[in-house]
């Protein structure tokens, strides 16, 4: 009794971690592996499960009558295939069968052997069924013991050895084969094909493979030295009746539960290196944008210094102009000729210079901001249409049709369908390298602009805004010269006019530059920014994900170490 009772003991902490298992496994949302544990956790409690695989006609249902002892057929022979659904056989003492669904019943039988065992005898699988196949693979997690049955005269098929490999593979279940028929074939050839039978289930990797030669119908028809029954039966009681079922059953739930942790633990990984990815992804379009945020900066400056250049040539040269002209005898010479020619008065002269100080600042300016702003314009779209490759070269780790992960997965794809599709509008969309609100002033040249590429536009307009920009400011100068002209009325206050034109054109060129400076460097981070929010649904994903993947982790570390604990408890 006290093995029964750590049996006990042991068997709740099982159902615990198989219960947080399922728990975790729906919380992942994966709505298959949820179901296989849940099968995994109702079965807990049910007899030591064999479960009967095979091809079509390989004698699976003869095996299973004559193993079952039970003076009749349980499961139907014919010469053409009739088990075309999955029967799970249970001990009850009085004999009934359930219809649980199309694909599978449940058939009650007061047998003895039933109390210890439950069979499951399945379709073969070659089955032209699918649906058969699914279900068969889904019993097989909830096993205890596998019986692989052959047809002893070719145990070599591929199908059979498919299916064998995904039992084994995916499931590490523990495997016993069955040459079944064997009374079609000497013994000459049965010992051929039990070799052969042994060699390709080690290559397959199973080291001591047990294997069993038997004949159903000479079991069924009484000659039991022939029949090969004797020894499966040793093996059972050996492995399973007398008690050890109970634990080996546990072991059994044990190896599925560490199977079912293997997947999570493997998809995690591979969630967790496409978030690597994506972050990695993340960060490089974050520095591009740094790096050609930087490099339109820098064409910002030398397109100011090029405009601060010429507006000091030009200023320099109104201004000797006007040094020399403000000569006392330039200006007595003027002042006389004004007496008699209206048009060579000293405030026509003055106009005069006004005008060629006016017309040589936005003839020259405009040249040279049209040249620059071209430049400028493709900088920024440079800076688009870099995003917009790295986006659509992003790479994927975690595929559609990941065994775990599929829902996030399908998720992450549409997120990046969505951002290439968007950063595609964006990139046509001519108002984003526009907006009125970065050049309020240049609000009557907007409407006139025709839609075209995103480096016209914006040519079009920086060109434009800028002319504006360069009037406000000169004008403001030439204001403040008319003014201080006004007041000449001799070369004797040359100096102070030359030292006022002097100061209202350093005031001028400090405004021309802080204006500049401002709008083409707020423009070039303006776009930056409107091409950063394209990425506001991409970063909130890889938030959550950040946070989920964290306390997937902590869920799963929690578990292994409780599985790992359970296993060593329960030994060999």
């Amino acid at each position: 009794m006290i093995l029964n009772q750590r049996t006990k003991a042991i068997r709740a902490q099982v159902e615990d971690l198989v219960k947080d298992l399922q728990s975790l496994s729906a919380e992942i949302g994966h709505k298959d592996l949820a179901a296989t544990v849940g099968e995994l956790r109702n079965r807990m409690n049910d007899p030591f499960m064999f479960v009967i695989v095979g091809e079509v006609k390989a004698g699976k249902s003869s095996f299973v009558n004559a193993l079952l002892d039970a003076g009749r057929e349980i499961c139907p022979v014919a010469p053409q295939p009739l088990t075309d659904t999955i029967q799970q056989i249970l001990y009850a003492e009085k004999e009934e069968t359930v219809v649980v669904n199309p694909y599978l019943k449940k058939v009650y039988l007061p047998v003895d052997i039933l109390r210890d065992i439950a069979v499951v005898d399945t379709p073969g699988t070659n089955s032209i069924v699918e649906r058969h196949q699914e279900i068969t693979e889904n019993f097989i997690p909830a096993s205890d013991l596998v019986i692989f049955v052959f047809e002893a005269k070719n145990p070599y098929r591929q199908s059979a050895w498919d299916f064998f490999e995904f039992i084994h593979r995916d499931w590490h279940k523990k495997i016993i084969f069955v040459l079944q028929q064997k009374d079609l074939l000497s013994a000459e050839d049965l010992a051929v094909n039990e070799r052969g039978l042994f060699d390709f289930a080690q290559k397959k990797g199973m080291a001591e493979p047990p294997i069993f030669a038997t004949s159903a119908k000479a079991e069924m028809e009484g000659r039991f030295d022939e029949s090969g029954f004797s020894t499966v039966r040793d093996y059972i009681r050996t492995h399973v009746t007398g008690g050890r079922g109970a634990m080996l059953k546990l072991k059994n739930n044990l190896t599925t539960a560490r199977g079912i942790l293997a997947r999570i633990r493997h998809d995690l990984d591979t969630r967790a290196a496409q978030f690597k990815a994506d972050t990695h992804f993340r960060h490089d379009i974050s520095l591009t944008l740094d790096n050609q945020e930087k490099k339109s900066n820098h064409q910002v400056g030398l397109l100011i210094e090029n405009l601060l250049n010429g507006y000091a040539r030009i200023t320099k040269d109104i201004g000797d102009e006007l040094s020399d002209g403000l000569s006392f005898p330039s200006m007595l010479v003027r002042s006389f000729k004004g007496i008699f020619r209206k048009q060579a008065s000293i405030k026509d002269w003055l106009d005069e210079l006004t005008q060629k100080l006016e017309l040589q600042l936005n003839g020259e300016l405009k040249i040279k901001l049209n040249e620059g702003v071209v430049d400028l314009a493709d900088s920024v779209q440079q800076m688009a249409k870099m995003i917009d490759l790295k986006i659509r070269t992003s790479n994927t780790v975690v595929k559609s049709d990941s065994y775990i992960f599929e829902d996030i997965a399908d998720k992450r794809a549409a997120v990046l369908k969505e951002l290439q599709e968007a950063f595609s509008r964006f990139m046509s969309r001519s108002e984003n390298f526009n907006d009125e609100r970065l050049f309020p002033e240049n609000a009557a040249v907007s409407p006139n602009i025709a839609a075209g590429s995103g480096a016209a536009i914006v040519g079009i307009i920086l060109a434009g805004v800028t002319k504006i920009t360069v009037l406000d400011i000169t004008g403001g100068v030439l204001t403040g010269l008319g003014m201080l002209f006004a007041g000449v009325t001799a070369g004797l206050q040359r100096r102070k006019i030359i030292n006022g034109y002097t100061e209202e054109i350093a005031k001028g060129r400090g405004r021309m530059q802080e204006a500049l400076d401002t709008k083409l460097r707020g423009y070039v981070h303006t776009i930056r920014e409107r091409i950063q929010g394209n990425f506001s649904e991409l970063d909130a994903l890889l938030a959550n994900e950040e946070i989920q993947i964290a306390q997937f982790n902590e869920r799963y570390e929690a578990l292994d170490k409780r599985l790992t604990d359970l296993d060593a408890g329960l030994g060999d």
